[in-house]
């Protein structure tokens, strides 16, 4: 995957002027659009779309700087107008391209990014793989944004506006794995853009065909194989670290890819406060 994601980079350098057509990339480099653009997001920390657009405006900057035509080098990254190449401009450097034209600056550039895999072997994953036939996840769901560090808060004041007897009826409805209450995540942007909207789900698991309440939400899962990670310690922390855990050590190294759908996380065992927390982790596979 490493190896992978240099290919990527080292074709969208070449392509900057390009329309960039990643599901073809994915497909010519044995892997697929979903796991790529997530592979990406994890290891650099942005978007590939965003990735992408920064090297544009750091290239763009010497176009500006050379006198050029603003509307020729609007075209020329992919902007339809002017205003729409400025906002882009803009939003990378933090000034306009007027501004750069008159005082030569300040300019923001985003380097050519490089992967590398460190091996350090201090770290030993506890994970497994479940294939698991198709289930349903039922409850309350809630389209909230994604947030990368720390509590969300759209999720905890979802879960607070439940009552305690809600939860506990959850628990008695659930009766396949994964087992407890389950975080469900699912309609995630493959970008994993920090602020896109997903549908979170406070719920639990039921077998295929389980009669489902009218006033609970449900979302059906086809059957499919999941890798499943235990995560332990401070909550949420835990297991945010984790979840990039999979994408630096686990998946480079092993011979499964994620493909689209939910990720699930069960609570196995939790602090009154929530501060510390038992967990695992469910994300969808398949061979690489």
């Amino acid at each position: 995957m490493i190896a992978v994601l240099n290919r990527l980079v080292e074709f969208v350098e070449g392509h900057l002027t390009d329309e960039i057509d990643v599901a073809g990339l994915a497909m010519s480099f044995g892997t697929t659009e979903y796991h790529l653009r997530r592979m990406f997001s994890s290891l650099a920390g942005m978007p590939l779309s965003e990735y992408v657009r920064r090297r544009r405006m750091a290239v763009a900057a010497a176009d500006i700087l050379d006198e050029g035509e603003l509307l020729g080098i609007a075209v020329k990254y992919g902007y339809g107008s002017t205003e729409a190449f400025g906002r882009a401009f803009r939003s990378v450097h933090g000034v306009g391209p007027g501004d750069v034209r008159r005082d030569g600056g300040p300019l923001r550039t985003q380097p050519q990014l490089r992967f590398r895999l460190t091996v350090e072997g201090n770290t030993t994953m506890d994970a497994r793989i479940a294939d698991r036939p198709a289930f349903g996840r039922i409850g309350h769901s809630a389209r909230v944004p994604l947030i990368h560090h720390g509590a969300n808060p759209h999720i905890q004041a979802h879960i607070a506006s439940l009552p305690a007897a809600e939860h506990i009826r959850l628990k008695a409805l659930s009766n396949t794995e994964p087992a407890g209450l389950l975080q469900v995540s699912a309609d995630v942007d493959p970008d994993y853009t920090e602020g896109s909207e997903l549908t979170y789900l406070h719920g639990v698991a039921v077998a295929e065909k389980t009669p489902v309440p009218e006033e609970l939400d449900a979302i059906e899962v086809p059957a499919g194989t999941w890798a499943v990670f235990k995560a332990e310690g401070e909550y949420p922390a835990v297991l945010q670290s984790t979840w990039a855990a999979t994408a630096t050590d686990w998946f480079p190294s092993s011979p499964w890819r994620l493909r689209p759908g939910p990720s699930i996380v069960a609570v196995l065992d939790r602090a009154a406060d929530f501060s510390t927390a038992s967990c695992e982790l469910w994300l969808p596979v398949e061979r690489a």
